[in-house]
């Protein structure tokens, strides 16, 4: 004789106050605006894998979103000289960062042949044209005029580009914090023309050896030193995912932005936010 089935365990909801009429206040959905998120998603063309390139993509920008709110913390904190609050900042960009470099092994799971089947539909637009990734880079001391050219036709973009660009990087900031706690930072670096790619100096190099040698006197600068040297080594981290990612899925085709694809993201791998923090290592 068989045995009665028996009903599949389900969570037990008795004594608990669910609010299963929500009244007046906004639903889950409603305040994180779902109905809008989730209806983002618009290929243009019918190829399967489209969704995934263009989630991928805008998940990428709602993160940079949040690095660029944890990364004016950040400096506001330097430019207070109030570095406490930073470091928990730094740790959550690090986060951050972590996520995005995440992200591309999603997208390796698309193969040459699907990208090659929605290509064409993608026009000319290209993450080469992201303004967030640039606010990014330019928040962090990467500086060149030329990139906000192709901003130009939406003048909202534009504007905060040109804003950054002309504005202290993060890096500036803390060469001046620097200054005010009395290591030696050259004038010409403290108030240089912040538009200018940043060009590393022996003085501000002897100034990071300063502060790591007095590590116990002034330990949030050197915590911050750290923080930002580890925000560093994770984005040349995204920088190699994202060229590894890109070869394997288009080799060494152009870009649909007009760059020649690898080869312009395998320029950017030597690249350093703060030089002078590499450099001095090889001295400590």
């Amino acid at each position: 004789m068989s045995e009665t089935p028996q009903p599949r365990s389900r969570v037990d909801l008795s004594g608990e106050s669910v609010h299963w009429d929500l009244g007046s206040s906004q639903s889950y959905g409603e305040y994180l605006q779902l109905e809008r998120l989730l209806s983002a998603q618009k290929p243009n063309s019918f190829q399967h894998d489209e969704m995934l390139f263009i989630v991928v993509h805008q998940v990428s920008e709602l993160w940079l979103n949040l690095l660029l709110h944890e990364l004016k913390l950040v400096t506001e904190c330097v430019v207070k000289d109030d570095l406490a609050p930073s470091f928990k900042a730094l740790r959550r960009i690090a986060g951050i960062q972590e996520q995005l470099v995440g992200i591309w092994p999603v997208l390796s799971t698309m193969t040459p042949a699907d990208y090659s089947s929605f290509r064409n539909a993608l026009g000319r637009s290209s993450g080469f044209q992201s303004a967030q990734y640039r606010l990014v880079e330019f928040g962090l001391g990467n500086k060149n005029a030329d990139m906000i050219r192709v901003h130009q036709r939406n003048p909202a973009d534009y504007a905060r580009l040109e804003k950054a660009l002309h504005a202290p990087s993060l890096y500036d900031e803390v060469l001046r914090l620097l200054s005010r706690r009395g290591y030696g930072i050259p004038v010409e670096v403290r108030d240089r023309n912040f538009s200018e790619p940043y060009v590393p100096s022996k003085t501000v190099a002897a100034a990071w050896l300063g502060v790591y040698h007095n590590a116990q006197k002034d330990w949030d600068l050197y915590e911050l030193a750290e923080g930002l040297v580890d925000l560093d080594h994770r984005f040349r981290s995204w920088r190699f995912q994202h060229v590894t990612t890109v070869e394997r899925i288009i080799g060494n085709k152009p870009g649909t932005g007009g760059t020649s694809g690898v080869n312009y993201l395998a320029k950017a791998l030597d690249l350093r936010f703060f030089p002078e923090l590499w450099q001095i290592r090889t001295s400590l």
